[in-house]
C-alpha cells in the first residue's frame, strides 16, 4: 500500500543491477513533504536508500539477496590493519567535507571510476545534468567529503545524516591513484566522523554476497544486517 506522503516515480522490473541474470523491482518514490532528521534514520533502520530525490526499497519477484548494513560506530574496533590505512591516508590526503556540488572535475572522476572498475551499463558516461540529478538533489540533509592529493581531486564521497545515523550514499575515487586504499579509508574516515557527531550508525547501502562489488562490506565488523524486518549482528 502506497504511503498517503509520498508519491510511487517508478515501479517496474529492470536487470539486477548487483547479481547477473537476476531481476530488480526497486520502486522509486517521492517524498511529498520535508523529511525530519528522525524521519530519514527511520528510513534508514527499515532498509531505505536515496538516490536523488527519491527513496526506495528493494522488493524483487524472487530474489532476496540484498541485505541492508550497518556500522554501530561506538562499538567498531579499530585494528591494527585499519589503523595502517588511516595513518597512510591521513599522510597523503586532504579531505574537505562541505556541501554537495556538481562540477566537470566531478563527473569525469566519477565516469573514469566506473569504467575502470567496470561497474558502467553499456558503457555508457553521464553527464552533469544526470550527476546533479543522481547525486546533488536530495530529500535528506545531504553533503560530501572530498579527497584530495596534493591539490587534485581523487575522491568523492556523498553522504546523508540524520539525528543519529549516517548514510553513505555513493563513494568514487581515482582507480590510478596509488599509495592509498581510498575505499576502505573513506569508510573508516566516516566511521570518525560519525563517532565525533555522536552518530550511532554509519550505513553502507547493500551487502550482496555473490556480488564482487559488494563482498568487501563484509571486512568491516562488528556489523549488522536486516534480515526480515530485525538487524542481526555478524562479528
Amino acid at each position: 500500500m502506497q504511503n498517503k506522503n509520498e508519491f510511487v516515480i517508478i515501479d517496474e522490473v529492470e536487470p539486477c543491477p548487483y547479481l547477473p541474470g537476476e531481476t530488480a523491482r526497486m520502486p522509486l518514490r517521492m517524498p511529498l513533504q520535508p523529511l525530519t532528521d528522525r524521519a530519514m534514520d527511520q528510513l534508514l533502520a527499515q532498509g531505505h536508500r536515496r538516490t536523488g530525490e527519491f527513496i526506495y526499497q528493494t522488493n524483487c519477484p524472487r530474489c532476496r539477496a540484498c541485505e541492508p548494513i550497518r556500522i554501530e560506530c561506538a562499538a567498531f574496533e579499530f585494528n591494527a590493519t585499519w589503523r595502517r590505512v588511516l595513518n597512510k591516508g591521513n599522510r597523503n590526503l586532504e579531505l574537505r567535507v562541505g556541501p554537495l556540488q556538481c562540477d566537470r572535475e566531478r563527473v569525469n572522476l566519477f565516469n573514469k571510476h566506473r569504467r575502470l572498475r567496470g561497474l558502467a551499463k553499456n558503457d555508457s558516461d553521464i553527464d552533469i545534468e544526470e550527476y546533479h540529478w543522481g547525486f546533488v538533489k536530495t530529500c535528506f540533509n545531504s553533503f560530501e567529503i572530498a579527497y584530495y592529493e596534493q591539490g587534485r581531486l581523487v575522491g568523492i564521497a556523498v553522504c546523508d545524516s540524520g539525528e543519529e545515523a549516517m548514510s553513505a550514499v555513493y563513494t568514487f575515487y581515482d582507480p590510478d591513484f596509488k599509495g592509498t586504499s581510498l575505499g576502505t579509508y573513506s569508510i573508516l574516515k566516516q566511521i570518525e566522523i560519525c563517532n565525533k557527531n555522536d552518530w550511532r550508525y554509519l550505513y553502507l547501502g547493500f551487502y550482496v554476497e555473490n556480488s564482487v562489488h559488494m563482498r568487501y562490506k563484509a571486512r568491516f565488523r562488528p556489523q549488522q544486517r536486516l534480515h526480515n524486518g530485525i538487524w542481526k549482528t555478524y562479528h
